[in-house]
């Protein structure tokens, strides 16, 4: 059983049936230890309300705290929100009722404060959607306790799949953005910098916004591309002069500005992003490019753009709610702008030198190994959504997973890399349990260094590995093989199982890097 739901209402047909068990209404007695997760949903009730339907709803916080109390250490439960979907107050001026719902919320929305483990879910971010007489259907009600109308359950079902995608801190990592007609309303090319439609008045005004949203974005973590046909010298031009252009080199980690084919120009920025191209989100407003993306490049998500202006804040929220959305933000989501920035003047650095020995040397890199602890778990779950690329086993953690097995004893440790031009923050990790390696993955970010191998001559002290391939990760299948292990099988799927005698492994640290290791 994936979840246990505490519930006052019937809600069964909301959620997957097999992947969940159910109290009875509104019954707190029974928490069953095997349960992967808990999930309360208890929802104020319908109708005229008066003072007893005030008290009763003052009472959840009490019997969510005593649930609370009897679950497992470090298990997750997910709270929604309170919201009121139906009730009817006689009296307009009696803020009673609504002020009780607004206290639980804050209650829980504190109880998440001082332990993580418990996840709040705004429920009106979906009720909100609807009128009350669409959330309920008074027939179903009546006969069956339904908490809402059976018309909403696709919705439903739709939204919280989202949510639990940002509780996973999974999401899109980059959109590439066209200029004319999309960051701006007209032709740079032929309206010039002080032609072009961004701020001011209608339709400039809606530019502005959707570029204001693109920058918070950006500050949480999603990177910024540009392509785009026009002259480079134009668009560098716009960007140091028009003052209501905020979108410039600042936010943007890499951009093709040429009249060259945009699907090629894509994968370009894939490989000097060194990402993948199922992790790009394409914005453009010219139809036929964005067929072009779709045809040449079926991995990279295109969404249709809006064919007014005004339409663009509800394209942000698509947008956002799609493939954007997380949960929590980490350190490494606030600095990924400037680390990818710095990626790029590396690679420019790295021209000058004739071997990457000596580049290597000229970073200054600083690896700093840290014990897994409350300060990274989630940074940690984070990387094994993520990565792709230089992940041997590819498995998906939360962050709930994480405490589990730090919880039976797993030995987890992650890594965070920096060098003279900024710091890349936690971007590798490795879980051994059960006297083998579970996990190892580094972020592509720092990948071409040699960091990997380093990483696994400090660290390794067990005597197993696998390496489970999946339709990205073949550039690690050699991995183990080419730092001494021992391959002892190799199953269906191509599944590599390998043992290391540590008799005669001898890790050899390299002194190309500055390494610290953090045992606490």
């Amino acid at each position: 059983m994936k979840y246990f739901v505490f519930r006052n209402n019937t809600i069964e047909f909301f959620f997957d049936e097999k992947a969940c068990a159910f109290s009875g209404y509104d019954d707190i007695s029974v928490v069953p230890e095997d349960a992967d997760g808990y999930i309360w949903f208890y929802q104020p009730p319908y109708g005229v309300v008066g003072e007893k339907d005030t008290e009763l709803v003052r009472s959840f916080a009490q019997k969510f705290d005593l649930v609370y109390s009897r679950i497992p250490t470090g298990k997750e439960m997910l709270a929604f929100t309170l919201c009121d979907r139906g009730g009817t107050n006689i009296v307009s001026g009696d803020f009673s009722f609504r002020t009780a719902i607004e206290e639980f919320n804050t209650h829980i929305i504190e109880r998440s404060r001082e332990n993580r483990t418990i996840k709040v879910v705004d429920f009106s971010d979906f009720a909100s959607r609807y009128k009350k007489s669409e959330l309920i259907d008074w027939k179903y009600y009546f006969t069956s306790q339904l908490a809402f109308s059976a018309k909403r359950v696709a919705d439903f079902k739709q939204w919280f799949s989202g949510v639990q995608r940002g509780l996973a801190l999974t999401r899109k990592k980059c959109i590439v953005l066209d200029l004319d007609g999309t960051l701006w309303g007209g032709v740079l090319g032929e309206d010039g910098i002080d032609g072009i439609k961004i701020g001011g008045e209608y339709p400039g005004k809606a530019f502005l916004y959707f570029q204001t949203s693109l920058v918070e974005l950006s500050k949480s973590g999603v990177i910024l591309a540009v392509c785009s046909k026009n002259n480079e010298s134009d668009v560098k031009d716009c960007w140091a002069k028009n003052p209501y252009n905020i979108i410039t080199e600042k936010y943007i980690s890499a951009y093709r500005i040429n009249w060259n084919n945009k699907a090629d120009n894509m994968r370009e920025i894939a490989a000097e992003l060194n990402i993948a191209l199922d992790s790009m989100v394409f914005v453009d407003d010219t139809p036929t490019e964005r067929e072009l993306v779709r045809q040449a490049l079926p991995l990279v998500t295109v969404p249709d753009f809006p064919e007014q202006p005004y339409n663009l804040p509800v394209f942000v929220d698509e947008l956002i709610e799609k493939y954007f959305k997380v949960y929590v933000l980490t350190d490494e989501d606030r600095q990924k702008t400037a680390a990818y920035q710095a990626n790029v003047a590396r690679a420019s650095e790295q021209q000058k030198f004739t071997d990457m020995d000596s580049f290597i040397k000229s970073l200054a890199l600083k690896l700093t190994i840290h014990r897994a602890s409350s300060m990274n778990i989630r940074r940690i779950a984070q990387m094994t959504q993520k990565t792709n690329q230089f992940n041997v086993t590819t498995r998906r953690y939360t962050e709930n997973d994480v405490n589990a097995m730090l919880s039976t004893g797993a030995n987890i440790w992650c890594l965070s890399v920096s060098d003279r031009f900024g710091d890349s923050g936690i971007t590798g990790c490795i879980i051994v349990k059960d006297g083998e390696i579970d996990e190892l993955l580094l972020s592509c970010r720092i990948l071409g260094k040699g960091i990997e191998k380093e990483f696994l001559a400090q660290i390794l002290t067990r005597l197993k590995a696998a390496y489970i391939p999946t339709a990205k990760n073949a550039q690690v299948k050699d991995f183990y093989e080419n730092n001494g292990f021992t391959l002892v099988s190799e199953g269906d799927g191509g599944i590599k199982r390998y043992t290391l005698n540590l008799v005669k492994y001898e890790a050899k640290p390299d002194d190309k890097y500055h390494v610290m290791m953090e045992e606490r």
